[in-house]
């Protein structure tokens, strides 16, 4: 491996055409203003950057326009939340990967910092904060590390108390405006929840989305008076959509159409609009919903215009305003925060400003590139979406790295990736495919991929190549495959089942063998994994089948591996097993362990080392060709 990350060593290809200038932590350096949620009086704005490095909480006010920074933990904030009375914020952190978040109370200037948890060997999810601040809502598998709980803390006291214990999967939310009741969902799948009313005092629970077959419940609200509930679902829809319940009466109706998913869901302060944004092929549209007598006006949204394509995060009202902070994530901007009013003015548009300008680092706007929405034809006629990502600099036949995911129900989008667009200012072209599985394109399509249809997403990965050298200018023998986490399953699948299709495969925290993580990845994953994965007991002998693991032998292409040794997901065990076969045989593999990293690659020093190493490993390999 090379030591010298902060020099862009001169690569050459088989005619001699040097590389481009531009070094990998240039793209890495790029920063991330998200998540932003603005105080209660709408003085401040709160956001995470991970412009040191790793995501920590900075805030913007009017009376100090410099972002300033809140806090200075060594590892990532997770999550942050804003307590609605007096200057505190609830703060959600891990150490080294670990996902066991620990909950910690601050004030605005991030000076008195107090871990109310302190139990790193458990996990703590915050769920909402009460009307009067004096208490929140938590959950955590304290009791057996499988199980979770949901808690009340109470500031005052200081005290911790247990609401309701069962042996389910329970998540804490908000709180009832009176105060007496706590919304909490139960997962018994990744797809499939139910939602309850928890009575703090007696610890009753009162049921709210009594169904058959498997619906999902999101995004939950109560509505200014506690009357009613609005929150996502795709409860007998094919896709995600607005639904406003009587609390009371237990009865609700959608308030959009069933077409794609909707997303970030929120009312604003006074209860008059509800913000939300709408999946809409890999990129978000924002609406605004007039509530004011929706009984007898019906349902109506106007569509807000004048963001960059791009995908929708976070979306937060400044309290007693017609304007919203969205956290936003475009291809050609990157992850910033914008402020939009939406108020329409005299010529029907509205007022739609930037707010933050992390995203900056030096990088000439040149070098980002915007994708091209294309569908490509599988096995049995679906068409397959994916987005594709064209250099300028190379006329072809064009090196290609074909990369997937992870999830697998999840979805790649028209949002900017620093290490994509680094390769593709490299010279290769990329294509990022959603293969039947990802979530998106509605109920049938993320169930194709279930259990002993697993081999299924894997051949809409190999006939990617089939439209690549047909349509998008592809050199046959430079196609490299690349993927992260279920993403590095479906690496390890393609280079085993199709072994002749790719050049070079990259593994990072993937999946080597599904009985093996199964058994071993942390026990409160394990029951919400089986529905999509299968289970030991029923589906072991269809694992080994089809387990990358046991078809080491087949691998044809120079291998790159990374792993976190702390990863709570996929163990480590599951890279260092190929890893092991791979040198055994004397196969081209290349492999970093990360010793201070979980499921994922978190901090910067190693997003520069993992993706430098990458970038020279696909060189040697790969290579670019086609180089003007």
């Amino acid at each position: 491996m090379t030591n010298d990350l902060f020099v862009e060593h001169e690569q050459h290809d088989a005619h001699g055409v040097s590389s481009l200038p531009i070094a990998v932590q240039r793209f890495i350096e790029v920063k991330q203003a998200t998540d932003a949620v603005y105080s209660p009086d709408g003085e401040m704005l709160f956001f995470l950057s991970n412009s040191t490095g790793t995501p920590q909480i900075w805030t913007l006010s009017a009376d100090a326009p410099w972002p300033r920074q809140l806090s200075f933990f060594p590892d990532r904030i997770m999550s942050f939340h804003v307590c609605p009375k007096g200057q505190l914020l609830c703060m959600s952190a891990d150490m080294s990967g670990t996902e066991n978040a620990q909950l910690y109370l601050t004030d605005y200037e991030g000076i008195a910092v107090r871990n109310v948890t302190n139990d790193p060997a458990h996990m703590y999810q915050f769920g909402g904060w009460s009307a009067d601040g004096h208490r929140f809502s938590y959950s955590s598998n304290k009791r057996n590390g499988r199980n979770f709980d949901v808690y009340l803390y109470d500031l005052d006291t200081e005290t911790h108390t247990l609401v309701h214990r069962s042996e389910y999967t329970n998540h804490a939310h908000k709180f009832s405006p009176d105060g007496r009741f706590v919304l909490m969902s139960r997962s018994f799948t990744n797809l499939n929840n139910d939602v309850y009313l928890v009575n703090i005092e007696t610890g009753e629970l009162i049921l709210l989305t009594a169904h058959d077959g498997e619906a999902h419940y999101g995004s939950l609200h109560f509505s200014k008076d506690g009357k009613n509930i609005f929150f996502t679902t795709n409860q007998d829809s094919e896709f995600t959509r607005v639904a406003m319940m009587d609390v009371e009466k237990k009865t609700w109706s959608y308030l959009t159409e069933d077409d794609w998913d909707a997303e970030t869901l929120t009312p604003s302060s006074d209860g008059s609009m509800l913000a939300y944004s709408k999946n809409e092929d890999g990129t978000s549209q924002l609406y605004v919903m007039d509530l004011a007598n929706i009984a007898e006006k019906g349902v109506s949204a106007q569509r807000i215009l004048g963001l960059p394509s791009g995908v929708i995060g976070h979306v937060s009202w400044k309290p007693n305003t017609t304007s919203l902070a969205v956290s936003h994530n475009s291809p050609r901007v990157g992850a910033e925060v914008w402020a939009v009013d939406v108020k329409e003015k005299e010529d029907h548009t509205t007022a739609v400003t930037r707010v933050t300008y992390a995203a900056i680092s030096g990088l000439p706007r040149s070098a980002f590139h915007e994708p091209e929405l294309i569908h490509y034809p599988t096995f049995d006629g679906r068409m397959i979406p994916a987005y594709y990502y064209r250099p300028t600099e190379t006329s072809g036949p064009l090196s290609v790295i074909v990369y997937v995911h992870g999830g697998p129900e999840s979805q790649s989008r028209n949002e900017f990736n620093p290490i994509l667009q680094y390769f593709v200012h490299r010279g290769y072209a990329v294509l990022v495919p959603n293969v039947r599985g990802s979530s998106g394109y509605g109920r049938t399509y993320v169930h194709l991929d279930d259990v002993r249809k697993r081999m299924d997403s894997v051949a809409d990965l190999a006939k990617a190549t089939e439209w690549l050298v047909a349509e998008g200018n592809a050199h046959k023998e430079r196609i490299a495959v690349m993927g992260r986490s279920y993403g590095g399953f479906m690496v390890l699948a393609a280079v085993t089942h199709y072994q002749t299709l790719f050049a070079a495969g990259i593994d990072i925290v993937g999946i080597a063998n599904f009985r093996t993580f199964m058994e071993n990845t942390s026990p409160y994953r394990r029951h919400l994994r089986e529905p999509e994965y299968g289970t030991v007991e029923q589906d072991g002998d269809f694992f080994d089948e089809i387990a990358p693991s046991h078809r080491v032998h087949d691998i044809m292409c120079p291998m790159f591996i990374s792993h976190g040794a702390n990863d709570p997901r996929v163990p480590i065990g599951e890279a260092e097993g190929i890893v092991t076969a791979l040198r055994a045989r004397n196969h081209p593999v290349e492999y970093v362990r990360l010793e201070d990293e979980g499921h994922g690659l978190v901090k910067l020093h190693n997003r520069i080392l993992v993706f430098g190493e990458i970038a020279t490993f696909l060189d040697r390999y790969v290579g670019v060709s086609g180089l003007k």
